[in-house]
């Protein structure tokens, strides 16, 4: 994970000015994963990148913990102002568990990036308490055009684009489904139908 915490760590300061693109999508999406939560809930979300989430949606519950495995971002969280029950924590999403089992699991933008997909949903899935929630946003490359899919590998050799998987929706949802989950909803926000929003519950 050096290669991709080293990515995030530099364009850390870019990605934290940068606006959001759709905000009527954010803010849907946000009412979306409040309302799947309850006050008593103790939630982990990896890859928390500079604590968006985390600060808007950190105070409905018991205990957020928010993890990252790059610094600056996590440098930047922290000086945000999060609810008293907010934590931010360094940590790779493959090892960031502890403390659990959670009530729910939260990866944003984070399945895509993992080395291994189908690893990190499996131990997501052991983490979990019986019933506990996994809600993912998660970009589907794969199902991009082919002009795209071309350009990434040259965006990355300039160091412009991160280490990714080249997800498709039927990959996701396949890893999703063979982890142990039920798949309780699957949609996309806005105008990007390549981010998929898919909430799952621990069977």
């Amino acid at each position: 994970m050096t290669e991709s915490a080293g990515f995030w760590d530099r364009v850390a300061e870019r990605y934290a000015a940068r606006p959001i693109r759709d905000v009527a999508a954010y803010e849907e999406m946000l009412a979306d994963v409040a309302s799947r939560l309850a006050a008593t809930d103790r939630v982990l979300e990896l890859g928390c990148g500079t604590g968006g989430a985390a600060v808007r949606l950190g105070g409905g519950v018991a205990l957020w913990r928010a993890t990252d495995f790059s610094a600056e971002m996590l440098r930047i969280a922290r000086a945000r102002q999060a609810p008293p029950t907010v934590e931010f924590r360094q940590a790779e999403a493959d090892s960031a568990f502890d403390g659990g089992p959670w009530d729910a699991v939260c990866a944003f933008h984070v399945l895509h990036l993992v080395e291994d997909t189908e690893a990190t949903l499996r131990r997501i899935h052991a983490h979990l308490k019986p019933g506990g929630l996994l809600i993912s946003k998660t970009y589907c490359f794969g199902d991009m055009g082919l002009g795209l899919r071309l350009m990434f590998p040259l965006l990355r050799s300039f160091g412009m684009f991160p280490p990714e998987a080249s997800l498709t929706l039927d990959r996701l949802r396949r890893a999703i489904l063979d982890a142990g989950f039920g798949i309780e909803q699957q949609r996309s926000f806005g105008r990007n139908l390549h981010s998929r929003y898919i909430v799952a519950r621990r069977l």
